[in-house]
């Protein structure tokens, strides 16, 4: 199972779990098993199916926007991290 970092404004929705390991042969499905192990976060992560704009996922140091987006390919020793966007300031 690849490993997907939660950023820590959404840990309220994983238990405080830093780290969840989540099944898949995609980003998709792997983004599928970390909301079927904790719902309340799709409304965090997607809107009517599809990832949020402001919801940049990382395999390794690779944006999946540069790749095949929610298509792209992992392993199971893949790491993925979701980091929101950040917006505001002067």
């Amino acid at each position: 199972m690849a490993s997907i970092k939660i950023p820590t404004p959404l840990r309220a929705y994983t238990e405080n779990a830093a780290n969840v390991q989540a099944a898949g042969s995609t980003v998709g499905e792997a983004l599928a098993s970390l909301v079927e192990q904790y719902p309340d976060l799709e409304p965090h992560l997607f809107n009517e199916g599809e990832l949020r704009s402001f919801v940049n996922i990382f395999l390794d140091d690779e944006d999946i926007r540069f790749l095949d987006g929610v298509d792209t390919e992992i392993e199971d020793s893949d790491n993925l991290r979701i980091i929101p966007s950040i917006a505001g300031g002067r």
